[in-house]
């Protein structure tokens, strides 16, 4: 097998183990290898980790910017098309402090219908249970306590 860095060749053609000087080293020493290659290989993959999320974190940091300016011209486009709304009225023969309320109005009762599902909601969250409940099993264990008690 040519090419091969762990098996040599035989006049059979078969292979047979390459002794790398594995008998003339020390388990701690082999311990201590193993280490250090696990440990450059955690290293690697939290820098590895570490690049990919700070090219995550400025994506989100471009798209956050790009929607907090889309939201602003939305806004205005809202209060624009508000006071086109309201000018209509009073071209459709309202006073124009009748058509302002009515918009101002309308306006609000969206608001208050928002805010009333939000806190709803806000309200419908149940704060993690699964991972209370496996907390709380964990702890149980660690005091030694019985499965029946649980």
């Amino acid at each position: 097998m040519k090419g091969a860095a762990s098996v040599s060749e035989t006049k059979t053609g078969g292979g047979e183990p390459v002794d790398f000087g594995a008998t003339e080293r020390s388990l701690g020493d082999l311990t201590a290898e193993v280490t250090g290659n696990l440990s450059q290989l955690v290293s690697l993959q939290i820098e590895l980790a570490q690049v990919e999320l700070a090219a995550d974190v400025r994506r989100v940091a471009k798209g956050t910017g790009l929607l907090v300016v889309a939201a602003l011209i939305a806004h205005l486009i809202l209060i624009l098309a508000s006071v086109t709304i309201a000018f209509g009225l009073v071209a459709g023969g309202l006073p124009e402090w009748a058509a302002f309320l009515i918009v101002t109005g309308f306006y609000t009762l969206v608001a208050v219908v928002l805010g009333f599902f939000g806190i709803r909601s806000y309200k419908a969250i149940q704060r993690m249970p699964r991972t209370r409940e496996s907390l709380a099993r964990t702890k149980a264990v660690l005091r030694r306590e019985h499965a029946a008690e649980l």
